[in-house]
């Protein structure tokens, strides 16, 4: 019987991912500075394999952010309680994470790059509204 990630391993591991590809660093390069294989690297992203909290601090180091980094953003949904006894069946929000897949592809990485990079909050604001109007035309059809 396979046992399913803890939740909250597999958003770790997603932001762990998500920071590698942002700074432009292999699974394999991340595995050289950790003295691990690229394998254990992409099982850490993916949550199958749990971060301990030294290496944790160390890939942090590695990628330039504060440990907290890979706690942000972690859905509310995930009840912390049922974690200390048991490791499945913590329910997630539905969106959660077609967002965070979304989040970790290329696209996802290059949209956020560049829409990080535009300054005037008054245009960010239209682009989030051309997106959803796009998005919901996209609906209808």
């Amino acid at each position: 019987m396979s046992k399913s990630p803890n939740p909250i391993d597999v958003h770790v591991g997603s932001r762990v991912r998500l920071r590698r590809m942002l700074v432009g660093m292999s699974q394999e390069k991340l595995g050289e500075k950790l003295n691990l294989t690229f394998q254990q690297v992409q099982k850490y992203e993916k949550g199958a394999n749990r971060i301990g909290s030294s290496r944790l601090y160390t890939i942090a180091s590695i990628l330039n952010v504060p440990v907290q980094f890979f706690f942000d953003d972690m859905p509310a949904t995930i009840d912390i309680s049922s974690l200390a006894f048991a490791d499945g069946g913590v329910a997630e929000d539905d969106e959660a994470p077609i967002v965070m897949d979304f989040v970790n592809s290329s696209e996802g990485l290059q949209l956020n790059t560049a829409f990080s990079k535009i300054a005037d909050s008054e245009t960010r604001k239209r682009i989030v509204e051309l997106v959803k109007t796009l998005a919901s035309a996209s609906e209808e059809q």
